[in-house]
């Protein structure tokens, strides 16, 4: 499930009524308030710092109330319980991947202000059009400050988004010259941020660099105090440019299908993005209807995130509004760390990698099974969480066969049959003989389900989408 976060009931349900994956999928991208999200939606209240404005988050910081990084705490977790709950897993996981890309890291002692309202911007956009996300993304206030253009001025253009905006937005790495870098920081300038009062977001006339500029193919003589226009008609000129296109179908194909995609593959979405005015809807469904995507079911591995999202949801763990320090909704962002990494918490300007090999390494599979075995037993976390019990696998009357619980199991938490593979290693793990009984008064019931559960879990099948 690579345009969600794991298959649970509720999801599978909704692929049935809709008829099936297809369908569903074109509703996901083009009607998704068909899917009530309420579940998702509640989840905000449980951090209200979120909804604090700037200015008085930063005084609240200042004041020793409540720390920048304990509210961007906050927002992972928001993040995690959401994707847990969402009906609406293309709209999330677009909206992560564009987080990612466009990205501005949760941990900062400025931008912290202004970061979960970048997020619900690259929301409103992430099914929308890129150049129209880009302009609202670059003029942001989050971004303004995280690459130091919030005080950037004509007497002193800082450099620093000016570039990113080239190498990680838009063009791609190799594809620009230091002159474009200046001309692009120049034509930034008088965007501003007030770091120090009102934490407001402002555009100054006089703090606006005036002369010709040159990016590449686009060129102004930016006669005008006020650089507005010059800069969302610049940001359009870069949406739209053959660079661009083929910088996010790489990044698209490279998350969604392989790590080092076909090139026939980027080619053919990059010319489906710029024959559709950059609309992101018209590219997913290239990407989905092809056959290289068809081909790479199950191939892509989970990052952190996505493995700890994915486990509550196999395992149908109801997260519950939080009550204590050590609640479920809490320590779900501890046991991402632990697997890598929690939500944008990527410290450096290129954002949460798309490739596998990042996280394919010995301490992730350990972090992982150690994560699965402790959720299996539902010994940890525990607080305001519920978890399913055995007996919602093994029947109460009628004895079953191993090999037949196993099955039951895997298609329960991955909806899929259970391969020889995965029954070889439930046997191994458990103890038990494929043609084995087991009933309510089996030791398998009694203490040694977590075994199956986290032998199932540990499994391709799960860690893979």
């Amino acid at each position: 499930m690579r345009f969600g976060y794991g298959i649970d009931a509720a999801l599978a349900n909704d692929v049935r009524r809709a008829g099936g994956a297809q369908a569903w999928f074109e509703q996901q991208l083009t009607r998704p308030g068909a899917f009530p999200d309420g579940a998702a939606d509640e989840v905000r209240r449980w951090w209200p710092d979120l909804d604090r404005t700037p200015k008085d988050l930063w005084q609240r910081q200042v004041d020793e109330v409540r720390g920048g990084w304990q509210v961007m705490e906050d927002y992972g977790r928001w993040l995690l319980v959401r994707r847990i709950r969402t009906r609406r897993p293309v709209l999330e996981k677009m909206t992560e991947f564009w987080e990612a890309m466009l990205h501005v890291p949760v941990s900062g002692d400025a931008h912290f202000t202004w970061r979960a309202d970048y997020g619900e911007t690259i929301r409103t956009h992430a099914l929308g059009r890129f150049d129209q996300m880009l302009v609202a993304t670059t003029t942001h206030p989050a971004m303004l400050i995280f690459l130091s253009a919030a005080t950037s001025t004509k007497r002193a253009p800082n450099e620093n988004l000016g570039r990113e905006l080239l190498e990680l937005h838009t063009l791609g790495a190799g594809n620009y010259s230091e002159d474009d870098v200046k001309a692009s920081a120049r034509i930034l300038t008088g965007w501003h941020v007030d770091l120090w009062e009102t934490w407001a977001a402002s555009y100054v006339k006089e703090d606006h660099w005036t002369g010709t500029v040159q990016v590449k193919g686009f060129k102004d003589k930016n006669r005008k105090g006020d650089g507005r226009e010059l800069t969302k008609d610049y940001l359009r000129y870069l949406a739209h440019h053959p660079l661009t296109a083929r910088h996010i179908a790489e990044r698209l194909a490279t998350k969604f299908v392989h790590d080092d995609p076909p090139s026939s593959l980027v080619n053919r979405l990059a010319k489906v993005y710029l024959k559709n005015d950059t609309e992101i809807v018209p590219v997913l469904r290239a990407l989905v209807a092809s056959k290289e995507f068809r081909r790479a079911g199950g191939k892509k591995l989970r990052d952190p995130s996505e493995d700890v999202v994915a486990t509550y949801r196999a395992l149908g763990v109801e997260v519950g509004r939080p009550t204590a320090d050590d609640s479920g909704a809490i320590a779900m962002l501890w046991q991402a760390s632990g697997l890598g990494l929690s939500p944008h918490a990527w410290p450096r300007p290129d954002g949460t990698p798309v490739r596998d090999d990042i996280w394919a390494s010995p301490s992730r599979a350990l972090g992982s099974m150690s994560m699965h075995w402790a959720m299996a037993g539902g010994w940890w976390p525990t607080v305001d969480l519920r978890y399913r019990k055995p007996a919602a696998w093994v029947p109460a009357k009628k004895p079953i066969r191993f090999a037949d619980l196993v099955d039951a199991v895997s298609r329960d938490l991955l909806h899929r049959p259970a391969s020889e593979n995965l029954l070889e290693t439930a046997c191994l793990a458990t103890g038990c003989r494929a043609k084995e009984k087991i009933d309510r008064e089996h030791g398998l019931y009694q203490w040694g389900f977590p075994r199956l559960l986290a032998a199932v879990l540990d499994s391709p099948d799960h860690l893979a989408c």
